[in-house]
């Protein structure tokens, strides 16, 4: 089935739409969380506030649509990163996943600071929104990482948890596609999680380069001791 082509005026909006995201990012780069606003953004456009009005109806819709194509952009990286490696080198696969985030960070500050970092002044986001899916499919990734290094890791596992501690959603989607775990590995997921997103976010927000000369070096000894850890042994060399 070929890919459906698009009108001339399906193309403008879209490229539209486009810009108006970019726009905002920009803003809130500039200024934080408080410069998005849809006055401000048609103004920079040379829009008239009732255009733009035709795109994003109220600001928290703009920002859904800004979360949402971050935080896809960022969970297609990591998951392509990690599926480029066999399913047989789960250390592999953690490196893997661990230096696109920091990579697709470095490249995207304002976004990862959007979905990371500075909340949006008064923003709501809609139940079972774009952020929260996104942010279940990402711990769904990182659980199915874990789940090949379970057998070793379960061993160093403290204290025990039920699937009540965790988002049912989240529940949903581990418990259909890995039946066979305990929910003390979604426990370790979000450890794991935590772990690369710490001095990633030091980097982003410019407390670690004044600290040391190669923070990706610092990072890369994060991974493999967090790799260690679990019980992996690395089959593939990361990248430096």
């Amino acid at each position: 089935m070929g890919v459906p082509v698009l009108s001339r005026r399906e193309r403008l909006r879209a490229e539209t739409a486009a810009e108006i995201k970019a726009v905002a990012l920009r803003l809130m780069s500039e200024g934080g969380p408080d410069a998005i606003s849809l006055r401000a953004i048609a103004r920079e456009m040379g829009m008239t506030a009732g255009a733009i009005y035709g795109y994003y109806d109220t600001r928290d819709a703009l920002v859904s649509a800004l979360v949402k194509d971050v935080y896809t952009s960022l969970v297609d990286a990591v998951e392509a990163a990690r599926d480029a490696l066999p399913a047989d080198d789960p250390a592999g696969r953690i490196l893997a996943w661990g230096q696109t985030l920091r990579e697709w960070a470095l490249v995207n500050p304002e976004g990862f600071r959007l979905i990371y970092g500075d909340p949006v002044p008064g923003y709501q986001e809609p139940e079972g929104g774009a952020a929260a899916e996104a942010a279940h499919r990402a711990c769904a990734g990182l659980t199915g990482l874990v789940a090949a290094a379970w057998p070793q890791a379960v061993i160093r596992q403290p204290g025990e948890y039920d699937w009540t501690d965790f988002d049912p959603i989240l529940v949903g989607l581990v418990r259909e596609e890995f039946p066979e775990l305990p929910p003390a590995a979604v426990a370790l997921a979000l450890r794991v999680w935590g772990r690369m997103h710490g001095l990633v976010a030091l980097e982003i927000y410019g407390h670690l380069r004044s600290q040391v000369k190669d923070p990706a070096r610092i990072y890369l000894d994060e991974l493999r001791d967090l790799t260690r850890g679990l019980g992996l042994d690395e089959k593939t060399t990361p990248r430096a």
